[in-house]
């Protein structure tokens, strides 16, 4: 094992950064291609830079993100946050009680860590599925979740995010929507409604994810709710400082949707000419991916590392070589190590896809030169 625990994960990235700090540079930023699809941005002219004070800016450019924020979200009104996994943490800290249950319902397993590691902070019991005819609230259960978009992509059915709201509001159970990319994914590509349109009581996103945000999350909800949660963002520091705001509230004016339909075709194209040397490679609704068991499956050399290893060393082998970030690389612990290559980004729409295809080929076959040997695998992950 290379990675071995969420310490290693953190070493790992900073290894990334590093590597993209040199590759700036020693050769600008035109070099680097992020494709994780949260590569985000940061918005913003002179003239609002100038108002980013400690008061002015929350003054000036929170209200203008409750318009836009309530228009992208749904819901009656809207925090803007440091991260999602502070909007969930300060979710469940207001409504979840101790040895009360949480119930998640999603697509596919695993849910994001910060659940079930909020979940285990307030001593609440948590339990996930991904199977429909399996989920159930029992009694004591102090809160609903629902995953609109997994880690990798993977998207909840509408009518059985509809049926889940349901059965909570029955019991007069509160529901949490993790819609991460969801609320871009789910109602972009598959034409769904907005969670707090179908009913949840409160939605949190990814500000950097399918769009041109900066890392961070913005929650939408049912006003006296958002109220009692933004008690708790205060007390414990999670709420998003001015400049964020201001990225978040010109991320969601510059979103577009365009660019999401635009990935369909060429991801059909990618998948093809992947499949004329590879057999794991998957769709996504925005790209194509390969997951750590599906990479385990290409390589056809005698090795000891787990598939895990084999994402990260591939991920820093596509990296160092060719300046295509993927989420493996600078992922934070806990993350999903799939491999996804999404065409919805900036910088996608910059390369060629048949350049993209040999550059994945190229870090392909250094992959198989190099799993043999451990302590090279070690270095190409953790050294710059």
């Amino acid at each position: 094992m290379i990675v071995n625990n969420s310490l290693d994960e953190v070493k790992k990235r900073e290894n990334a950064l590093s590597i993209i700090k040199n590759i700036v540079g020693s050769a600008g930023r035109s070099s680097l291609f992020d494709l994780t699809g949260l590569s985000g941005g940061f918005i913003a002219s002179p003239s609002e830079l100038s108002l980013l004070e400690t008061y002015v800016g929350p003054a000036i450019f929170e209200e203008a993100l409750q318009k836009v924020g309530v228009e992208h979200m749904g819901g009656e009104k809207v925090i803007p946050l440091n991260r999602t996994s502070s909007g969930i943490l300060a979710t469940i800290l207001t409504i979840v009680n101790k040895d009360s249950n949480v119930v998640h319902y999603l697509a596919e397993l695993p849910a994001h860590p910060s659940i079930p590691r909020s979940c285990a902070l307030v001593g609440a019991n948590y339990s996930e599925t991904d199977k429909f005819d399996e989920f159930s609230i029992p009694e004591n259960t102090s809160l609903v979740v629902i995953t609109g978009s997994t880690m990798d992509h993977k998207v909840i059915d509408e009518d059985e995010f509809k049926k889940v709201i349901d059965m909570a509001h029955e019991k007069n159970i509160p529901v949490m929507v993790d819609d991460a990319s969801g609320a871009r994914l789910r109602t972009v590509i598959f034409n769904q409604a907005k969670a707090c349109d179908l009913g949840a009581d409160i939605a949190i996103t990814s500000t950097d994810k399918l769009m041109p945000g900066p890392r961070g999350g913005l929650m939408a909800g049912c006003e006296d709710l958002i109220d009692e949660i933004k008690v708790k963002v205060n007390q414990f520091g999670l709420e998003a400082q001015p400049p964020a705001v201001l990225a978040m509230l010109n991320g969601i004016k510059n979103f577009s949707e365009d660019n999401l339909i635009n990935s369909l075709e060429r991801k059909d194209d990618l998948f093809e000419l992947l499949n004329s040397n590879f057999e794991n490679f998957e769709k996504t609704p925005t790209g194509v991916m390969i997951t750590p068991q599906g990479l385990s499956k290409e390589i056809n050399i005698k090795h000891n590392l787990s598939d895990d290893d084999l994402a990260f060393v591939f991920s820093f082998i596509l990296l160092r070589d060719h300046g295509i970030i993927t989420i493996p690389a600078v992922s934070m612990p806990g993350a999903s190590a799939t491999i996804r290559f999404d065409l919805s980004t900036e910088d996608a729409f910059k390369l060629n896809l048949n350049d993209l295809n040999k550059k994945i080929e190229s870090s392909f076959k250094k992959l198989q030169k190099a799993v043999s040997n451990e302590d090279e695998c070690r270095e190409i992950v953790f050294i710059s």
